[in-house]
């Protein structure tokens, strides 16, 4: 593997670069007024095991662009996966007679070159992990037999799999900008199935860092997801009433990702989103603030520039409860009169305020109600705020578990619960783009039988 990975290393980066250029040339040269490209080139091997047995073992690699590109203020794009000049010619050819066929859009355009990212820092994003298929195979299998020895109610196994990603990506366009990075991102997960007391439930665990050495070990991951699938067996509803309800940190990046989808400039310029007209307002407890951290090293989801191309930065989206930021692009920008917050293409290590408390702690102060742990359906309407999603978990009283609870709706107005939130755990989730620790909100009406 270690060979292979350097290909799609740092050292593909001038070649991707060329390609570029080449690209953003043809693109004058058939007439478009001005352009942006993006290229990208990924491989990876990915290895899954079921029932003690190697079930696949996949090696993959990509390697395409996508070219948007404009005539005066109309805009036209297309992609592909081939690389050639002949293809660079035709995908060329195509965007632009899409463009001649759209409408014009005073809002389109590239960002102004004087807002191009510069002096980019290198933040560490790239780390190969050099494991063979053998080796892979066996970190697997050493994972999904560490869960089987947890417990002797887990006799089955749903699938784990490790993931080892090596990518570069290039974004440049016709004011003479370009970026580019190499990256990483090494999985391990696993999904378990226990059968007890007339039930069969399932659940799972994994982890994923940007270094693979770092992963926590095939055991530890085996053996929780084991625990959390035996710890669901006995599950059943509740009664139907308004209680306190912890989010669990995995499925607490939901309501803060809900979050952010209100407040992104494309819902908010489509006039879509319960949101709407609250830049200023009060949305949360005071003491609650949510701010993006782009440039962290080693981070998930660092990045330096944009997919305009502006150059990231430290920002608070919510401050002392009040929101205080948008999430724009350029385009959603121009169309809500506003300017870019370097946020094309979403956010960049969202982090969200916590205190001292552990979820134990949180529990004790929640003292009766439910610890929701999974979370089921489509039911959030980012219009209203109406919130309502199937969910499983935990039924609590006197601050402590009793048993685990399934087939339940909770469900409240999204404006609502997050003015509602008592409490954030330090139990921070750090596996993705978006850290929060357990939320604790004061009431929602939980539906069972």
């Amino acid at each position: 593997m270690s060979e292979q990975a350097r290909a799609v290393g740092p050292e593909a980066l001038p070649a991707l670069r060329e390609q570029v250029e080449r690209i953003v040339a043809e693109a004058k040269r058939q007439g478009a007024s001005g352009c942006e490209v993006a290229v990208s080139l990924e491989q990876g091997l990915s290895t899954s095991v079921r029932q003690r047995e190697v079930e696949t073992v996949e090696f993959n690699r990509d390697q395409g662009f996508g070219i948007t590109l404009y005539v005066g203020q109309r805009k036209g794009s297309a992609s592909t996966s081939a690389t050639g000049d002949e293809a660079i010619r035709e995908t060329v050819a195509a965007a632009l007679a899409i463009a001649r066929h759209t409408s014009e859009d005073d809002c389109s355009g590239l960002a102004d070159p004087a807002l191009m990212a510069r002096d980019l820092p290198d933040l560490d994003l790239y780390h190969a992990w050099s494991l063979t298929p053998d080796q892979a195979v066996e970190r697997a299998l050493a994972c999904e037999a560490a869960a089987f020895d947890a417990d002797p109610r887990v006799t089955k196994a749903d699938g784990t799999t490790l993931n080892i990603h090596h990518g570069c990506r290039v974004y440049g366009n016709s004011h003479g900008f370009i970026g580019g990075y190499a990256s990483t991102r090494h999985s391990l997960s696993c999904v378990m199935i226990a059968e007890g007391e007339g039930q069969m439930q399932r659940d799972y665990w994994y982890d994923v860092k940007r270094r693979g050495e770092l992963l926590d070990s095939p055991q530890s991951i085996g053996r929780r997801a084991a625990q959390r699938a035996a710890s669901r067996l006995g599950a059943r509803p509740v009664p139907t009433a308004e209680v306190p309800v912890l989010f669990a940190p995995e499925v607490a990046v939901g309501l803060f990702g809900h979050f952010l989808g209100a407040i992104s400039g494309g819902s908010l310029y489509r006039k879509s989103s319960f949101l709407e007209g609250c830049l200023g307002q009060r949305l949360f407890p005071e003491w609650l603030t949510l701010d993006e951290r782009p440039l962290l090293p080693g981070a998930l989801g660092s990045a330096a520039f944009d997919n305009d191309g502006l150059a990231t930065y430290a920002k608070p989206f919510v401050e002392n409860g009040t929101l205080v930021s948008y999430v724009l692009g350029t385009y959603s920008g121009r169309k809500l009169g506003m300017p870019s917050t370097a946020n094309a293409g979403g956010v960049h290590n969202l982090f969200v305020s916590h205190g001292d408390e552990d979820q134990k702690a949180l529990l004790r102060r929640m003292g009766r109600g439910l610890l929701v742990t999974e979370l089921m359906g489509q039911g959030v309407n980012l219009v209203t705020g109406d919130y309502s999603r199937g969910a499983g978990g935990y039924w609590v009283e006197n601050g402590e578990i009793q048993f685990p609870v399934q087939e339940v709706t909770i469900a409240a107005n999204l404006k609502d619960l997050f003015a509602s939130i008592l409490a954030i755990g330090n139990d921070v989730e750090n596996r993705g783009n978006l850290h929060t620790g357990s939320v604790l909100v004061e009431r929602m009406m939980v539906a069972g039988n």
